[in-house]
């Protein structure tokens, strides 16, 4: 390979200054996401303002119907994943592939490990939010629909979506709302302390 052939390089085999400050950008990024990762009601309650502010804007303009129907499929598909379980039981042939949920009492606890975890969950659905949003600045996006046809269809699909997930937890016995294992208090501190 030449020098300065690889991507966002320059001819001396330096990266170049827009390539370098694309880096920094998505270095600057990643940082705020991992300082934001402790605080899960801070992000969804971030998360759904910005949902709140989308919505006034579709209401105010009157339009980009077609936008909020496919932030609503996309934020359901992204809701099924989050419960579903990493490894699905239904596809599973021996019973030794993968986790396996406890099925009788004496059984190790095992935590629900989700296909889609919570953290992603939310910067996906976040993410979803502002495409949608800068989707209502573009006029091509407003196609002419009758909303109400959709928000019906809506409505069914994720009636019938969650009814066969609800029928797939009951089926493989796994609730995907957990919060680890029990925890056990230990004797409480008389504030006394013992002389020898």
């Amino acid at each position: 390979m030449s020098e300065g052939d690889s991507a966002g390089e320059s001819i001396h085999g330096k990266p170049s200054s827009i390539a370098s400050f694309f880096t920094r950008l998505g270095q600057i990024y990643q940082s705020w996401l991992d300082k934001s990762t402790p605080f899960a009601v801070v992000r969804w309650v971030v998360a759904l303002l910005l949902t709140v502010i989308y919505l006034i804007r579709v209401y105010i303009l009157q339009g980009w119907y077609i936008v909020t129907y496919a932030l609503g499929i996309y934020h359901l598909n992204l809701f099924i994943a989050f419960l579903s379980p990493k490894v699905d039981p239904s596809l599973l042939d021996d019973a030794d592939e993968g986790p396996a949920l406890p099925t009788k009492q004496n059984e190790e606890f095992r935590p629900f490990i989700r296909r889609l975890p919570e953290f992603k969950f939310w910067h996906s659905a976040t993410k979803g939010i502002v495409v949608a949003m800068i989707c209502t600045f573009f006029e091509a996006f407003n196609v002419p629909v009758f909303w109400p046809i959709l928000v019906m269809y809506f409505i069914m699909l994720f009636c019938i979506t969650m009814k066969r997930q609800i029928k797939h937890m009951i089926k493989y016995r796994y609730l995907p709302f957990t919060h680890g294992k029990a925890k056990y208090k230990g004797k409480e501190d008389t504030g006394k302390s013992f002389t020898s």
